[in-house]
C-alpha cells in the first residue's frame, strides 16, 4: 500500500501553515487586499512562507501591510463538537 504522506511531512515540526496577508492594492494604496496562503511548512521557522515573502517583496507591486501566521499539527488527535441546533435555510 501506498504510503500518502511523505517522510518529509510526517517530521515532527511539519505542519500545515495558513497565512493570512494583507497588502496595499498598487493601483489605489489606502485600500488593502487579502491573500489567504496556505502549504506545510516547518515550524517554528517556517521557510516555506519565509522564501514566498521574500519572492513578493522582490515580485509583487503590492506592499505588503501585515501576515498573519496559523498553523496545526498534521498528525493530531481527532477534534469533534456536536453542533446544538437545527439551522434551517430558506
Amino acid at each position: 500500500m501506498l504510503d500518502v504522506l511523505s517522510p518529509m511531512v510526517r517530521q515532527k515540526d511539519w505542519r500545515l501553515t495558513t497565512a493570512e496577508i494583507l497588502y496595499h492594492m498598487p493601483d489605489h494604496p489606502g485600500v488593502l487586499q487579502t491573500f489567504i496562503w496556505q502549504k506545510h511548512d516547518l515550524a517554528p521557522s517556517f521557510p516555506e512562507l519565509t522564501r514566498f515573502l521574500d519572492f513578493w517583496k522582490r515580485e509583487i507591486e503590492g506592499p505588503l501591510h501585515s501576515v498573519r501566521v496559523a498553523s496545526a499539527a498534521l498528525i493530531r488527535p481527532a477534534d469533534l463538537k456536536y453542533a446544538n441546533g437545527v439551522f434551517l435555510l430558506h
